[in-house]
């Protein structure tokens, strides 16, 4: 069955009100169920590599096992946003929630051997990354469906629903293996990725208006404002997701007596249910002033953090961490939005206001999607790699808090100078603030 819409005008008032709502609300409800099991499968090895204690790795290795899936995933992401254009939203929403079949079996599979070697376990650590390409694929479609207007909320709303499978694994996830050993976690989401298949194959739709020529996509890798967001992204959404994988073994190095498992769900859930409004807050005051006050908020964050995990116990830790996984969840939302509003502003200003003009800048930002998340997704990477290090050279994390630090400095300057400084610029008025 082959379900394809020919006419879609979102940007269309009485279109949208008329019909144009409804089935975006549909779509944006299943593609919000599919993104949500990519990221459990993408974060499952954050949990799994604290219960790899019979295979006496060290801190380092387990470090690897987490970081490797997010070095992985953000590669896909650029791919994964090609598809929608290329083969349809629906169609596309299918096949990459079928993928993750892969790593959930094989996971139940290895864990369940206690012969199993280590670079079994990376490789495998690795095809988790697949769930990490979902992201991509799914903002990219989602774009589509929505008036400019619209798109803070609309992509806020589904992020967020994919991130919170970051909260779901980390407070499932404990009792599952709990309850049914290590294998379970491989085994318990296989019926849950077959139903959000099967409801993306019955419930969502493809755009003709979405489809598009990669290689004309592509050519939003020559802009700099594709990389000024990549690098912004590094620090909202990779810290997000650095965080989120990292705390649970980073709390068990630590505080090794510490309930960290019953908690660690809580902070990726408040950055999650904070994205949506980190893009209600774009959508009303700029896109450019949300992330800048954001930056700031992390730096101290930071600081807090570092202090909390050198000098007091595991609860100080535990809520200075929330600090961070605030801040980084209204960050995600608010550089998400200056992502389409910056891209329909240059369509806009070089090509007039029309229907055709705010087109191109959606396939602009489709595409631009893809690059940045796979930049940002590549913090995540970064962030347990720099623990992983910084616990091998020095026993503790401080070198890489320390690091954090400064990368979170450099992000405000970059976003005061090419967003919202108004001293010897001229800046295009738009809803992220953004200077095209």
């Amino acid at each position: 069955m082959a379900r394809w819409i020919a006419e879609w005008h979102p940007d269309d008032p009485a279109f949208w009100e008329g019909s144009g709502r409804r089935v975006a609300r549909r779509n944006l409800v299943f593609s919000i169920f599919a993104e949500h099991l990519g990221f459990t499968v993408w974060t499952l090895w954050s949990v799994v590599a604290t219960r790899l204690g019979a295979y006496e790795f060290s801190t380092d290795q387990l470090f690897w096992l987490v970081a490797l899936p997010n070095l992985i995933g953000s590669a896909l992401r650029v791919p994964y946003t090609f598809g929608p254009a290329r083969f349809g939203g629906r169609n596309f929403t299918v096949a990459s929630a079928m993928l993750l079949l892969v790593p959930a079996v094989l996971l139940g599979v290895a864990v369940g051997d206690p012969a199993t070697p280590y670079w079994l376990f990376l490789v495998i650590a690795a095809l988790a990354g697949l769930g990490g390409g979902n992201f991509a694929s799914s903002m990219a479609n989602i774009t589509y469906f929505y008036p400019r207007t619209k798109q803070g909320v609309a992509l806020g709303l589904n992020a967020a629903g994919g991130n919170i499978g970051v909260s779901s694994v980390q407070l499932v996830m404990p009792l599952v293996i709990g309850a049914l050993g290590l294998a379970a976690a491989g085994w318990f989401w296989i019926p849950f990725i077959v139903v959000a298949a099967a409801c993306a194959w019955f419930f969502m739709d493809n755009l003709t208006s979405a489809k598009a020529d990669p290689r004309r996509q592509l050519a939003v890798a020559g802009k700099a404002q594709t990389w000024i967001m990549s690098f912004l992204y590094v620090g909202t959404f990779g810290s997000f997701i650095g965080y989120s994988t990292a705390f649970p073994l980073l709390s068990k190095s630590l505080f090794p007596d510490a309930p960290f498992a019953a908690v660690a769900f809580a902070g990726p859930l408040l950055g999650s249910l904070a994205r949506p409004v980190g893009g209600w807050l774009a959508d009303r005051l700029g896109g450019a002033r949300v992330t800048l006050w954001t930056f700031a908020a992390m730096g101290g964050g930071v600081l807090l953090v570092w202090a909390a995990g050198g000098n007091g116990g595991f609860w100080p830790f535990f809520l200075a961490f929330q600090l961070l996984f605030l801040a980084s969840g209204v960050g995600n939302g608010s550089t998400y939005r200056m992502i389409p509003a910056i891209f329909q502003a240059k369509a806009v200003a070089e090509r007039g206001e029309s229907e055709e003009s705010l087109l191109y800048g959606k396939r602009q930002a489709a595409a631009a999607i893809g690059i940045i998340s796979a930049v940002g997704a590549l913090g995540g990477f970064l962030i347990n790699r720099a623990f992983g290090m910084s616990f091998a050279s020095t026993g503790t994390p401080g070198p890489a808090f320390l690091a954090f630090g400064a990368f979170y400095l450099s992000c405000s300057a970059l976003t005061w100078w090419c967003y919202t400084r108004t001293v010897g610029v001229r800046v295009v008025a738009s809803l992220a603030y953004a200077r095209v």
